[in-house]
Protein backbone atom coordinates (compact mmCIF):
# COMPACT_ATOMS: atom_id res chain seq x y z
CA UNK A 1 0.00 0.00 0.00
CA UNK A 2 1.67 3.49 -1.06
CA UNK A 3 2.19 6.36 1.60
CA UNK A 4 -0.31 8.86 1.80
CA UNK A 5 0.20 11.65 -0.33
CA UNK A 6 1.30 14.95 1.97
CA UNK A 7 0.23 18.55 0.85
CA UNK A 8 2.90 19.89 2.88
CA UNK A 9 6.54 19.05 2.76
CA UNK A 10 7.36 16.74 5.66
CA UNK A 11 8.40 18.17 9.14
CA UNK A 12 12.04 20.10 8.79
CA UNK A 13 11.90 20.22 5.28
CA UNK A 14 9.75 23.18 4.84
CA UNK A 15 11.78 25.66 6.47
CA UNK A 16 12.36 28.50 3.71
CA UNK A 17 14.45 30.90 6.16
CA UNK A 18 17.38 31.29 4.13
CA UNK A 19 15.79 31.67 0.98
CA UNK A 20 15.46 34.92 -0.57
CA UNK A 21 12.48 37.08 1.07
CA UNK A 22 10.39 37.35 -1.86
CA UNK A 23 10.24 33.00 -1.84
CA UNK A 24 6.72 31.81 -1.91
CA UNK A 25 4.90 28.54 -1.62
CA UNK A 26 2.80 27.68 -4.34
CA UNK A 27 0.51 24.27 -4.52
CA UNK A 28 2.15 20.53 -4.54
CA UNK A 29 5.67 21.65 -3.29
CA UNK A 30 6.24 24.68 -6.02
CA UNK A 31 8.21 27.69 -5.06
CA UNK A 32 8.54 30.65 -7.06
CA UNK A 33 10.98 33.74 -6.16
CA UNK A 34 10.76 37.26 -7.57
CA UNK A 35 7.14 36.35 -8.58
CA UNK A 36 8.44 33.36 -11.24
CA UNK A 37 7.90 29.25 -10.34
CA UNK A 38 11.35 27.98 -9.88
CA UNK A 39 10.03 24.54 -11.71
CA UNK A 40 9.47 27.10 -14.90
CA UNK A 41 13.02 28.44 -14.95
CA UNK A 42 14.17 24.85 -14.81
CA UNK A 43 12.20 23.99 -17.89
CA UNK A 44 12.91 27.02 -19.57
CA UNK A 45 16.53 27.57 -19.20
CA UNK A 46 17.29 23.98 -18.25
CA UNK A 47 19.04 22.50 -15.29
CA UNK A 48 21.79 23.09 -13.62
CA UNK A 49 20.74 27.02 -13.12
CA UNK A 50 21.77 29.85 -11.04
CA UNK A 51 18.23 32.18 -9.93
CA UNK A 52 19.13 35.49 -9.20
CA UNK A 53 16.86 38.07 -6.92
CA UNK A 54 17.34 41.18 -8.29
CA UNK A 55 15.39 42.60 -5.64
CA UNK A 56 17.00 40.69 -2.57
CA UNK A 57 20.27 42.08 -3.90
CA UNK A 58 19.29 45.63 -3.68
CA UNK A 59 17.42 45.54 -0.20
CA UNK A 60 20.94 44.10 1.09
CA UNK A 61 22.22 47.00 -0.38
CA UNK A 62 20.17 49.21 0.99
CA UNK A 63 20.62 47.89 4.47
CA UNK A 64 24.27 48.14 4.71
CA UNK A 65 23.73 51.57 3.39
CA UNK A 66 21.21 52.44 6.69
CA UNK A 67 23.79 50.36 8.65
CA UNK A 68 26.83 52.30 7.75
CA UNK A 69 25.61 55.62 6.54
CA UNK A 70 28.99 57.60 7.14
CA UNK A 71 30.71 54.85 5.48
CA UNK A 72 32.24 53.82 2.17
CA UNK A 73 30.14 50.49 1.23
CA UNK A 74 32.31 48.59 -1.51
CA UNK A 75 30.92 45.55 -2.90
CA UNK A 76 33.55 42.69 -3.75
CA UNK A 77 32.93 41.47 -7.11
CA UNK A 78 34.81 38.48 -6.54
CA UNK A 79 31.91 36.80 -5.01
CA UNK A 80 29.75 37.63 -8.14
CA UNK A 81 29.95 39.98 -11.06
CA UNK A 82 27.84 40.63 -14.02
CA UNK A 83 26.71 43.75 -16.03
CA UNK A 84 23.41 44.08 -14.33
CA UNK A 85 25.26 43.08 -10.91
CA UNK A 86 27.29 46.37 -11.34
CA UNK A 87 24.78 47.88 -12.83
CA UNK A 88 22.50 46.93 -9.48
CA UNK A 89 25.24 48.18 -7.16
CA UNK A 90 26.05 51.44 -9.23
CA UNK A 91 22.22 52.37 -8.71
CA UNK A 92 22.14 51.25 -4.87
CA UNK A 93 25.01 53.74 -4.41
CA UNK A 94 27.83 51.17 -3.34
CA UNK A 95 31.63 50.66 -4.48
CA UNK A 96 33.10 48.29 -6.28
CA UNK A 97 36.38 46.18 -5.19
CA UNK A 98 37.91 44.53 -7.73
CA UNK A 99 40.17 42.18 -8.20
CA UNK A 100 41.10 41.76 -11.87
CA UNK A 101 41.87 43.36 -15.19
CA UNK A 102 38.86 40.86 -16.09
CA UNK A 103 36.76 42.37 -12.97
CA UNK A 104 37.75 46.05 -13.27
CA UNK A 105 36.86 46.06 -17.55
CA UNK A 106 33.48 44.17 -17.33
CA UNK A 107 32.66 46.69 -14.61
CA UNK A 108 33.43 49.53 -16.50
CA UNK A 109 31.70 48.49 -19.98
CA UNK A 110 28.89 48.61 -17.25
CA UNK A 111 29.06 52.25 -16.82
CA UNK A 112 30.32 51.79 -13.18
CA UNK A 113 32.11 54.89 -12.19
CA UNK A 114 35.43 53.63 -12.25
CA UNK A 115 36.23 56.37 -9.33
CA UNK A 116 34.32 54.22 -7.26
CA UNK A 117 36.38 51.13 -7.53
CA UNK A 118 38.93 49.79 -5.57
CA UNK A 119 41.62 47.41 -6.59
CA UNK A 120 42.88 44.28 -5.04
CA UNK A 121 45.48 41.55 -5.50
CA UNK A 122 48.30 39.78 -3.52
CA UNK A 123 49.92 39.66 -7.45
CA UNK A 124 48.60 42.85 -9.29
CA UNK A 125 49.73 42.06 -12.63
CA UNK A 126 51.35 45.11 -15.25
CA UNK A 127 47.96 44.74 -17.25
CA UNK A 128 45.68 45.13 -13.69
CA UNK A 129 47.89 48.20 -12.37
CA UNK A 130 48.46 49.65 -16.28
CA UNK A 131 44.09 48.98 -16.75
CA UNK A 132 43.41 50.51 -12.99
CA UNK A 133 45.66 53.66 -13.70
CA UNK A 134 44.20 54.54 -17.51
CA UNK A 135 40.51 54.02 -15.93
CA UNK A 136 41.21 56.15 -13.28
CA UNK A 137 40.24 53.51 -10.24
CA UNK A 138 39.70 55.09 -7.09
CA UNK A 139 42.09 53.30 -4.47
CA UNK A 140 44.70 50.80 -5.46
CA UNK A 141 45.84 48.34 -2.14
CA UNK A 142 49.05 47.54 -2.15
CA UNK A 143 49.55 44.31 -0.79
CA UNK A 144 53.63 43.23 -1.05
CA UNK A 145 56.93 46.21 -1.03
CA UNK A 146 57.47 45.69 -4.78
CA UNK A 147 53.93 46.90 -5.46
CA UNK A 148 55.18 49.79 -4.38
CA UNK A 149 57.77 51.29 -6.77
CA UNK A 150 55.98 49.32 -9.72
CA UNK A 151 52.97 51.68 -9.47
CA UNK A 152 54.24 54.23 -8.69
CA UNK A 153 56.46 53.87 -12.20
CA UNK A 154 53.82 53.45 -14.14
CA UNK A 155 51.80 56.80 -12.56
CA UNK A 156 54.72 58.68 -13.95
CA UNK A 157 56.30 61.70 -13.00
CA UNK A 158 53.21 63.42 -13.80
CA UNK A 159 50.24 61.53 -12.49
CA UNK A 160 49.42 61.35 -8.36
CA UNK A 161 47.45 57.86 -7.80
CA UNK A 162 45.83 57.03 -4.12
CA UNK A 163 46.52 53.97 -2.74
CA UNK A 164 45.71 51.89 1.12
CA UNK A 165 48.44 49.94 2.07
CA UNK A 166 46.85 46.09 3.17
CA UNK A 167 47.77 45.02 6.89
CA UNK A 168 47.90 42.15 8.75
CA UNK A 169 46.68 42.83 11.97
CA UNK A 170 47.17 39.27 13.23
CA UNK A 171 43.52 38.44 14.05
CA UNK A 172 42.29 34.98 13.21
CA UNK A 173 38.92 35.00 11.53
CA UNK A 174 36.59 32.74 9.61
CA UNK A 175 34.40 29.73 9.04
CA UNK A 176 37.95 27.85 7.76
CA UNK A 177 41.36 28.13 7.58
CA UNK A 178 41.31 28.81 3.86
CA UNK A 179 39.51 31.77 4.10
CA UNK A 180 41.68 33.55 7.48
CA UNK A 181 43.57 36.00 6.19
CA UNK A 182 43.90 38.36 8.75
CA UNK A 183 46.85 36.66 10.34
CA UNK A 184 50.97 35.83 9.46
CA UNK A 185 51.87 32.89 7.39
CA UNK A 186 49.58 33.46 4.68
CA UNK A 187 49.79 35.33 1.18
CA UNK A 188 48.20 38.55 1.71
CA UNK A 189 49.05 41.67 3.11
CA UNK A 190 52.15 42.71 5.12
CA UNK A 191 52.68 41.99 8.40
CA UNK A 192 52.04 44.35 11.48
CA UNK A 193 54.24 42.04 14.20
CA UNK A 194 57.10 42.24 11.63
CA UNK A 195 57.41 45.70 11.04
CA UNK A 196 56.18 45.10 7.19
CA UNK A 197 53.44 47.23 6.90
CA UNK A 198 55.07 50.22 8.85
CA UNK A 199 58.53 49.85 6.38
CA UNK A 200 55.64 49.80 3.37
CA UNK A 201 54.00 52.84 4.81
CA UNK A 202 57.49 54.58 4.93
CA UNK A 203 57.67 53.78 1.61
CA UNK A 204 55.00 55.06 -0.11
CA UNK A 205 55.26 58.55 1.57
CA UNK A 206 58.60 58.56 0.19
CA UNK A 207 56.98 58.60 -3.10
CA UNK A 208 55.53 61.65 -4.98
CA UNK A 209 53.26 60.25 -7.45
CA UNK A 210 51.68 57.90 -4.40
CA UNK A 211 48.97 59.35 -2.34
CA UNK A 212 48.48 57.44 0.63
CA UNK A 213 45.11 57.70 2.38
CA UNK A 214 44.59 55.43 4.28
CA UNK A 215 45.11 51.73 5.68
CA UNK A 216 43.03 48.49 4.97
CA UNK A 217 42.88 45.23 6.26
CA UNK A 218 40.59 41.87 5.83
CA UNK A 219 40.84 39.23 8.66
CA UNK A 220 38.86 36.79 6.98
CA UNK A 221 35.15 35.47 5.33
CA UNK A 222 31.90 33.89 6.75
CA UNK A 223 32.89 35.97 9.93
CA UNK A 224 29.76 35.92 12.17
CA UNK A 225 31.08 37.34 15.49
CA UNK A 226 31.97 41.07 15.70
CA UNK A 227 34.48 41.18 18.30
CA UNK A 228 37.46 39.68 15.48
CA UNK A 229 36.77 43.17 13.92
CA UNK A 230 37.02 45.25 17.18
CA UNK A 231 40.52 43.63 17.55
CA UNK A 232 41.25 44.26 14.53
CA UNK A 233 40.26 47.90 15.00
CA UNK A 234 42.17 48.74 17.82
CA UNK A 235 45.60 47.20 16.27
CA UNK A 236 44.93 49.77 13.19
CA UNK A 237 44.50 52.74 15.15
CA UNK A 238 47.64 51.59 17.16
CA UNK A 239 49.39 51.63 13.81
CA UNK A 240 47.78 54.45 12.90
CA UNK A 241 49.52 56.59 16.08
CA UNK A 242 52.90 55.22 15.48
CA UNK A 243 52.95 56.49 11.88
CA UNK A 244 51.13 59.98 12.85
CA UNK A 245 54.68 59.63 15.62
CA UNK A 246 57.12 58.82 12.97
CA UNK A 247 55.66 60.94 10.28
CA UNK A 248 53.45 63.22 11.35
CA UNK A 249 50.95 61.92 9.19
CA UNK A 250 46.75 61.15 10.07
CA UNK A 251 45.18 59.04 7.69
CA UNK A 252 41.62 59.95 6.33
CA UNK A 253 40.57 56.35 5.44
CA UNK A 254 40.54 53.27 7.07
CA UNK A 255 38.98 49.90 5.15
CA UNK A 256 37.90 46.91 7.21
CA UNK A 257 37.38 44.67 4.29
CA UNK A 258 34.61 42.41 4.56
CA UNK A 259 33.71 38.82 5.57
CA UNK A 260 30.45 38.75 6.72
CA UNK A 261 28.89 35.69 7.40
CA UNK A 262 25.58 34.51 6.45
CA UNK A 263 23.43 31.45 7.47
CA UNK A 264 23.78 28.66 4.87
CA UNK A 265 20.97 26.35 6.44
CA UNK A 266 18.19 26.97 9.00
CA UNK A 267 19.35 28.09 12.47
CA UNK A 268 22.71 29.04 11.41
CA UNK A 269 24.51 32.17 13.19
CA UNK A 270 24.48 35.35 10.94
CA UNK A 271 26.58 38.31 11.51
CA UNK A 272 24.41 40.96 13.32
CA UNK A 273 25.44 43.87 10.53
CA UNK A 274 23.89 46.67 13.16
CA UNK A 275 25.42 45.09 15.91
CA UNK A 276 28.59 45.17 14.14
CA UNK A 277 27.91 48.58 12.88
CA UNK A 278 27.46 49.98 16.47
CA UNK A 279 30.55 48.61 17.85
CA UNK A 280 33.25 49.36 15.00
CA UNK A 281 31.94 52.72 14.96
CA UNK A 282 32.30 53.37 18.90
CA UNK A 283 35.38 50.69 19.01
CA UNK A 284 37.26 53.51 16.00
CA UNK A 285 35.96 56.79 17.75
CA UNK A 286 37.23 55.49 21.48
CA UNK A 287 40.29 54.20 20.33
CA UNK A 288 41.09 57.54 18.50
CA UNK A 289 40.05 59.93 20.86
CA UNK A 290 42.35 58.23 22.75
CA UNK A 291 44.91 58.58 20.73
CA UNK A 292 44.66 62.29 19.40
CA UNK A 293 43.91 61.01 15.81
CA UNK A 294 40.87 62.39 14.05
CA UNK A 295 38.40 59.59 12.67
CA UNK A 296 39.03 57.92 9.58
CA UNK A 297 36.21 57.18 7.05
CA UNK A 298 35.58 54.26 7.55
CA UNK A 299 34.67 51.56 4.58
CA UNK A 300 33.42 47.99 4.07
CA UNK A 301 33.02 45.18 1.72
CA UNK A 302 30.61 42.79 1.68
CA UNK A 303 30.23 40.76 -0.98
CA UNK A 304 28.48 37.39 -0.01
CA UNK A 305 26.29 38.97 2.48
CA UNK A 306 24.59 40.91 -0.33
CA UNK A 307 24.82 37.98 -3.35
CA UNK A 308 24.69 34.91 -1.26
CA UNK A 309 21.11 34.85 0.29
CA UNK A 310 20.19 36.47 -3.09
CA UNK A 311 20.88 33.12 -5.56
CA UNK A 312 19.34 29.76 -5.60
CA UNK A 313 20.50 27.08 -7.74
CA UNK A 314 18.19 24.18 -9.34
CA UNK A 315 19.71 21.07 -10.35
CA UNK A 316 17.82 17.92 -11.34
CA UNK A 317 18.09 14.61 -10.05
CA UNK A 318 20.17 11.98 -12.22
CA UNK A 319 19.67 9.38 -10.14
CA UNK A 320 19.02 7.76 -6.47
CA UNK A 321 21.52 4.92 -5.33
CA UNK A 322 21.60 3.36 -1.60
CA UNK A 323 24.92 1.89 -0.83
CA UNK A 324 24.62 0.53 2.89
CA UNK A 325 23.12 2.58 4.85
CA UNK A 326 23.96 5.74 2.87
CA UNK A 327 21.17 7.45 0.32
CA UNK A 328 23.10 9.03 -2.40
CA UNK A 329 21.05 11.68 -4.52
CA UNK A 330 23.17 12.40 -7.80
CA UNK A 331 22.46 15.60 -9.81
CA UNK A 332 23.37 17.27 -13.12
CA UNK A 333 25.86 19.55 -11.79
CA UNK A 334 28.66 19.56 -9.23
CA UNK A 335 32.16 20.49 -8.42
CA UNK A 336 32.23 22.21 -11.33
CA UNK A 337 29.68 24.87 -10.89
CA UNK A 338 30.17 24.98 -6.96
CA UNK A 339 33.24 23.62 -6.03
CA UNK A 340 33.11 25.01 -2.67
CA UNK A 341 32.21 21.94 -0.59
CA UNK A 342 35.52 20.64 -2.43
CA UNK A 343 37.16 23.55 -1.17
CA UNK A 344 36.43 24.04 2.31
CA UNK A 345 33.49 21.47 3.41
CA UNK A 346 30.67 24.20 2.79
CA UNK A 347 27.37 22.82 4.03
CA UNK A 348 24.02 23.38 2.23
CA UNK A 349 20.51 22.87 2.84
CA UNK A 350 19.13 21.24 -0.57
CA UNK A 351 15.25 21.54 -1.20
CA UNK A 352 13.27 18.81 -3.55
CA UNK A 353 10.45 21.35 -5.51
CA UNK A 354 8.29 21.15 -8.13
CA UNK A 355 5.71 18.09 -6.32
CA UNK A 356 4.65 17.47 -2.84
CA UNK A 357 6.65 14.61 -1.49
CA UNK A 358 5.18 11.20 -0.09
CA UNK A 359 7.87 9.88 2.15
CA UNK A 360 9.29 11.44 5.51
CA UNK A 361 12.68 12.95 5.69
CA UNK A 362 15.68 10.12 5.47
CA UNK A 363 19.36 11.20 5.57
CA UNK A 364 21.21 12.10 2.21
CA UNK A 365 24.28 12.53 0.36
CA UNK A 366 23.52 14.93 -2.75
CA UNK A 367 26.38 14.42 -5.51
CA UNK A 368 27.90 15.65 -8.20
CA UNK A 369 28.27 14.45 -11.89
CA UNK A 370 31.96 14.61 -11.77
CA UNK A 371 35.02 11.84 -11.18
CA UNK A 372 35.98 13.11 -8.04
CA UNK A 373 34.80 10.85 -4.84
CA UNK A 374 35.10 14.64 -3.36
CA UNK A 375 32.72 15.78 -5.56
CA UNK A 376 29.69 16.59 -2.78
CA UNK A 377 27.15 18.88 -2.86
CA UNK A 378 25.49 18.49 0.55
CA UNK A 379 26.51 15.75 2.95
CA UNK A 380 24.50 14.04 5.44
CA UNK A 381 21.31 16.44 4.63
CA UNK A 382 17.24 15.49 4.97
CA UNK A 383 15.50 15.15 1.30
CA UNK A 384 12.53 12.92 1.38
CA UNK A 385 12.50 9.30 1.21
CA UNK A 386 10.36 9.43 -2.24
CA UNK A 387 13.38 11.23 -4.01
CA UNK A 388 13.77 10.12 -7.55
CA UNK A 389 15.45 10.51 -11.17
CA UNK A 390 14.20 13.78 -12.54
CA UNK A 391 12.89 15.15 -9.36
CA UNK A 392 14.55 19.08 -9.19
CA UNK A 393 16.21 19.96 -6.18
CA UNK A 394 16.73 23.70 -5.01
CA UNK A 395 19.87 24.89 -3.31
CA UNK A 396 19.40 28.55 -1.34
CA UNK A 397 22.33 31.10 -0.38
CA UNK A 398 23.92 30.15 -4.04
CA UNK A 399 24.36 33.64 -5.19
CA UNK A 400 28.05 34.25 -4.09
CA UNK A 401 31.51 32.17 -4.67
CA UNK A 402 29.66 29.31 -7.12
CA UNK A 403 29.06 30.82 -10.35
CA UNK A 404 32.36 33.29 -10.06
CA UNK A 405 34.35 30.22 -8.94
CA UNK A 406 33.14 27.55 -11.73
CA UNK A 407 35.24 25.55 -14.26
CA UNK A 408 34.48 23.70 -16.88
CA UNK A 409 35.75 20.31 -15.80
CA UNK A 410 35.23 17.21 -17.66
CA UNK A 411 34.20 19.79 -20.12
CA UNK A 412 30.74 20.15 -18.66
CA UNK A 413 30.08 23.78 -19.50
CA UNK A 414 29.33 26.32 -16.77
CA UNK A 415 25.51 27.33 -15.84
CA UNK A 416 23.58 30.32 -16.41
CA UNK A 417 22.55 32.76 -14.48
CA UNK A 418 18.73 34.09 -14.56
CA UNK A 419 17.58 37.30 -12.76
CA UNK A 420 14.11 37.12 -11.49
CA UNK A 421 12.03 40.48 -10.51
CA UNK A 422 8.30 41.19 -10.08
CA UNK A 423 7.00 38.10 -12.29
CA UNK A 424 9.41 38.09 -15.13
CA UNK A 425 12.44 36.19 -15.33
CA UNK A 426 15.66 37.34 -17.90
CA UNK A 427 19.35 35.57 -18.99
CA UNK A 428 22.05 37.83 -17.56
CA UNK A 429 24.61 35.00 -18.57
CA UNK A 430 23.99 32.57 -20.88
CA UNK A 431 24.96 28.60 -20.49
CA UNK A 432 28.39 27.80 -21.63
CA UNK A 433 27.89 25.13 -24.14
CA UNK A 434 30.04 22.20 -25.82
CA UNK A 435 30.79 24.48 -28.82
CA UNK A 436 32.17 27.53 -26.68
CA UNK A 437 35.02 24.99 -25.21
CA UNK A 438 35.24 23.36 -28.92
CA UNK A 439 36.32 26.78 -29.88
CA UNK A 440 39.18 27.01 -27.05
CA UNK A 441 40.86 24.41 -28.27
CA UNK A 442 42.81 25.65 -31.57
CA UNK A 443 45.73 22.89 -31.38
CA UNK A 444 45.55 20.45 -34.04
Amino acid sequence: MSAPLLTEPPAGLDDLSVFPASTARLPHGHLSIGGVPLDGLADRFGTPVYVLDEDEVRSRCRTYRAAFPEAHVLYAAKAFLSRAMARWIEEEGLGLDVCSVGELELAHAAGFPPERMVLHGNAKTPRDIETALRLGVGRIVIDSPSEVARIAALTGPAGRQKVMVRVVPGVSAGGHEKIRTGTDGQKFGLSLADGSAQHAIARVLGQPQLELTGLHCHIGSQITDAKPYLVAVRRMVGLMARVKDSHGVTFSELDMGGGHGVAYRPGEAALDLTALARRLGAELATGCAAAGLPVPRLAIEPGRAIAAPAGVALYRVLSVKHTGPNMFVAVDGGMSDNPRPALYGARYAPRLIGRAATAGPVAATVVGRHCEAGDILADDVLLPGDVRSGDLLAVPVAGAYQVSMASAYNLVGRPPVVAVHDGTARLLIRRETQEDLRRRDVGA
